[in-house]
Formats: C-alpha cells, sequence, structure tokens
C-alpha cells in the first residue's frame, strides 16, 4: 500500500478508534516513517508535529495502542487505526478519548467524562 504523503507536505491524519467499541479516541499525523513503523511493529506510531519527531504511542504513559486493522481512505491521504487502547486512557490529558468536550447549541461547553490519570504525574515535562 503506498499511501499519498506528498499531497499535504509529508503527514496524513490518522484517526485511532476502539478496536471493539468504535469509539474515537484521538487524531494525529503520520508520516511515511510513522506509518512503517506502525506496519513493522503492530503499535501506533505517530509524527509529533510539535516535537518534531516520531511520537511512540505511550513511550511514556504505558498508553499504547495495539493496532488491529487499519483502514485507508479512497484518496489514499487519511488512515484509521482500529487500535486495543491499553492502559484506558489514549489523551494526554488523561481522558480515555481526546474528544471528551461536547459543545452545546448555545456555544458553551461540557466536559463528557474524567480523566483516567493525572498526566503531571504520567508525562515529562518535555512532552508537555
Amino acid at each position: 500500500m503506498k499511501l499519498d504523503f506528498e499531497k499535504s507536505g509529508g503527514l496524513i491524519p490518522a484517526i485511532a478508534q476502539d478496536y471493539v467499541t468504535g469509539e474515537v479516541l484521538m487524531l494525529a499525523y503520520i508520516n511515511e516513517e510513522a506509518w512503517n513503523e506502525t506496519l513493522s511493529s503492530g503499535r501506533a506510531v505517530y509524527y509529533s508535529r510539535s516535537r518534531n519527531k516520531l511520537w511512540r504511542k505511550g513511550e511514556e504513559s504505558g498508553n499504547v495502542q495495539l493496532v488491529k486493522e487499519i483502514r485507508v481512505d479512497c484518496d489514499l491521504d487519511t488512515v484509521i487505526f482500529m487500535v486495543e487502547q491499553i492502559g484506558g486512557a489514549a489523551c494526554h490529558t488523561g481522558h480515555r478519548s481526546c474528544f471528551y468536550t461536547a459543545v452545546n447549541p448555545d456555544g458553551s461547553t461540557k466536559e463528557l467524562s474524567e480523566p483516567l490519570f493525572d498526566p503531571e504525574k504520567v508525562y515529562s515535562k518535555a512532552h508537555r
């Protein structure tokens, strides 16, 4: 499978979705190196735009994502990693999903879930 990394400057969106429940856990980006490592390791690897390097999901928190299936869109420029989320939380804030905030019609917001861990205790300052 040859993904189209050139279309968007070398990075394409990668959605992580729970393999069993279908819950969308997060959206990140991959470059070709992250893609190849994900394929060879079976664990989700992303490209951190803020740190400008590969991000092996769970390398600090232990909350790794085991890739069970990969889906590719028709334009070959977006992927969905169907994952088993180890450790419960996919979000660096400690929430299960990065999509834990709902926006009401009036623009106000509501937090839909509580964090599963305290990120201050899990991540180094370099990560945040």
